[in-house]
């Protein structure tokens, strides 16, 4: 139980980090300057401002100076990112699973702050996660599975990228935006698992490691539906930001992947 609460409570930390780096970097505004502060009266925030969750709550979200309203992002997102990271836990104990379970929650987390509100999802996040998938499939499985992932990764990258092509045609407009592209390169770095190969040669063998990844982005488009129909019916800028949908879909994969394989043997 203690260590569910720590890694809550280390979640929460994330989150409240996640936050900063999702609405800062693209503008351009550097991670340590200016410190945390209100962004209506530049009151600089104390030690006791910036306690996850519980400052928000015991301030009642709003500044202490000016004692203006703060938006409930900050609430939200500590929150997000603490039962996330108590889920992974919950699920895969102390494991490759959970490492995994945990960069792909908090990639999920970025991706919500920045695609939503700025429809862009950031090079870095995508380059350092799939840095550290790399270093922890080399720890537990050896140099032929980091191969074998990164290929299914390059795989799943072209599938995105022919999609994108293919949309762009078809409704003469950018279809898919370059970071659902690259993002797809993570999935196929996460989910390929090479227990799934069941051909010799290279190119079926990635295939076969690569369709539980396939399920995810046809799982993704059923998640982005409903918003893309509330979308066109309430506002008249029908562009839909499609990560969200992407890492929400690749999580929950991940997490259930036993309760997915039936699908994924009919492939």
């Amino acid at each position: 139980m203690f260590c569910s609460i720590y890694i809550f409570i280390l979640g929460t930390i994330f989150g409240s980090f996640f936050y900063v780096v999702g609405t800062r970097l693209p503008n351009n505004e550097s991670l340590l300057r200016p410190r945390s502060h209100c962004t209506y009266c530049n009151h600089f925030l104390k030690w006791f401002e910036l306690i996850p969750l519980f400052s928000y709550l015991i301030l009642r979200g709003k500044c202490l100076k000016c004692n203006h309203k703060l938006s409930k992002e900050y609430l939200l997102y500590e929150l997000f990112a603490g039962v996330l990271f108590f889920l992974s836990y919950l699920k895969f104990g102390v494991s490759y699973e959970f490492f995994i379970a945990l960069i792909l929650s908090s990639l999920t987390i970025l991706i919500f702050i920045t695609d939503f509100k700025y429809m862009l999802i950031l090079d870095s996040p995508l380059l350092i996660s799939s840095l550290f998938v790399i270093i922890l499939k080399y720890l537990y499985y050896g140099a032929n599975e980091v191969f074998f992932s990164v290929l299914c990764g390059v795989f799943s990258f072209l599938i995105m990228l022919v999609i994108g092509k293919i949309g762009t045609i078809l409704f003469k407009k950018e279809a898919l935006g370059g970071g659902d592209i690259k993002f797809a390169f993570v999935m196929g770095l996460a989910l390929s698992q090479s227990k799934f190969i069941f051909n010799s040669s290279i190119l079926l063998s990635v295939f076969s490691g690569s369709r539980i990844t396939l399920i995810a982005l046809v799982f993704s488009t059923f998640l982005a539906l409903p918003y893309a129909i509330a979308s066109m019916l309430l506002k008249k800028d029908n562009e839909v930001p499609f990560g969200p949908f992407l890492a929400s879909s690749t999580l929950i994969v991940f997490f259930f992947l036993e309760k997915f394989k039936y699908i994924f043997f009919l492939f």
